[in-house]
């Protein structure tokens, strides 16, 4: 069975896993997981990711989780585009998380980045996801 959408299904098994507080959760790769993993990297929500292959020659995305005091430090990660219904903003109508706090992953045409970078570049996008 084909998977319709990847990246629902990698935010999914985050939140699953910060549920039950597993530390490193593994799911198969694909250019744009690891671009939001870098992304989740680089904003502090993750400890590490590591894209790999394994022994039967698929791509492995393994993302270690990041806790504060026993608590996930990502409260909320939302798809905001899916498959059915995309969402596309211009560099103005970008909308923000809970004032400023959280931040929204856009696929834009300089490649994967936070609401934040787009505004700066002046570049809009498909808005992937939501994390606070």
């Amino acid at each position: 069975m084909t998977m319709q959408d990847p990246l629902a299904d990698m935010l999914t098994r985050i939140r699953n896993a910060q549920q039950v507080k597993i530390k490193e959760i593994t799911m198969p790769s694909s250019s744009t997981k690891v671009s939001v993993a870098e992304v989740l990297k680089q904003e502090g929500f993750i400890e590490n990711f590591e894209a790999s292959i394994n022994k039967d020659g698929k791509a492995i995305l393994s993302i270690v989780l990041k806790y504060f005091e026993g608590r996930p430090v990502i409260e909320e990660i939302k798809r905001l585009s899916r498959p059915g219904l995309r969402q596309y903003k211009h560099k103005d109508a970008i909308p923000e998380i809970r004032g400023g706090l959280g931040i929204i992953i856009l696929s834009t045409n300089k490649g994967v980045m936070t609401d934040r970078a787009a505004r700066q570049q002046g570049v809009g996008g498909e808005l992937l996801c939501s994390v606070f």
